[in-house]
């Protein structure tokens, strides 16, 4: 390796923790949710701790609002990946239930990302 070669990895090195701090920190915490039903919509609120039972294309998901965060406790679908996604806190943060068509979106001040890409 060159002398250009060391300095190219030197500053690589530097740039990446400016990087994570300044993209992935300072996560806004959620103030309400979107629960997304088939057409349905409803937004709620994540300062009250309740459970809502949300019925879907194969049966009814258990969702719950607890502390500011939100998550799926139960579902009927097989994979169980909305459950596996878990506790749900910051602006932009979203889990699904594919199978039983439904979703869970964290709304706030600002969204923590433009666009996600799976």
């Amino acid at each position: 390796m060159t002398r250009a070669d060391y300095c190219a990895v030197l500053f690589a090195a530097l740039l990446l923790p400016y990087l994570y701090i300044s993209q992935w920190s300072d996560d806004e915490a959620g103030i309400s949710a979107t629960i997304m039903n088939g057409n349905e919509t409803t937004k709620v609120s994540l300062a009250h701790n309740h459970t809502l039972k949300v019925d879907g294309a194969l049966g009814t998901s258990i969702i719950k609002i607890e502390d500011g965060k939100i998550r799926f406790v139960a579902s009927p679908c097989l994979g169980k990946q909305c459950i596996h996604s878990g506790w749900l806190a910051h602006a932009g943060e979203f889990a699904a239930c594919l199978p039983n068509r439904i979703s869970v979106a964290v709304l706030g001040e600002a969204a923590r990302f433009d666009s996600i890409i799976f």
